[in-house]
């Protein structure tokens, strides 16, 4: 019993979307790189989510994905089992049909650890799960704008470097 990359992929994806929507629709290519998921592998997951009603799509230059629905009204076992995750801790995927006898002597036990799970993801809802990130969200954009003043310095051709001196905590060109 585990809750796969597909899943686990899947709801991280949304929390991306819903993050974003209010600057429009979001690409797959954006979420792909901020949340290191592959893009056709997202592109899988979005295809369920939207045959399940949890996302639209719009086609065209300044397309992407937004959500179908206002995020307090899905869950995370939405998004979960729109991607055809199973979660179940059975042995015989809830037929009771665990030995040749009937239910093996745990069954009831795994049953209930299911119906508890699934309870637990339907009491999340992915307003919640935003809002747990908006704590995170400025230490993760210092490291983004670092990350890209890096990528800008690496642009430059070489011959426009210059050596620089740290001498006292004070920099100067060489």
């Amino acid at each position: 019993m585990r809750l796969t990359t597909k899943g686990r992929f899947a709801v991280t994806a949304m929390i991306d979307l819903a993050m974003r929507e209010h600057l429009g629709p979001v690409t797959l290519a954006g979420i792909a790189d901020r949340q290191d998921i592959s893009l056709s592998y997202l592109e899988q997951l979005f295809g369920k989510l939207r045959r399940n009603a949890i996302v639209e799509s719009t086609r065209g230059p300044g397309g992407g994905y937004s959500l179908a629905r206002k995020m307090s009204e899905i869950s995370a076992a939405d998004i979960v089992f729109a991607v055809d995750e199973p979660l179940d801790a059975t042995r015989c995927r809830g037929k009771s049909n665990c030995t040749e006898a009937g239910p093996c002597m745990t069954h009831e036990l795994w049953m209930t650890l299911n119906q508890k799970m699934v309870e637990y993801l339907q009491s999340v809802k992915l307003s919640a799960l935003v809002e747990s990130q908006k704590g995170d969200e400025g230490k993760k954009s210092r490291k983004i704008s670092v990350l890209k003043e890096h990528r800008a310095a690496l642009e430059f051709p070489t011959s426009t470097l210059q050596k620089i001196k740290i001498d006292q905590g004070h920099l100067s060109t060489v």
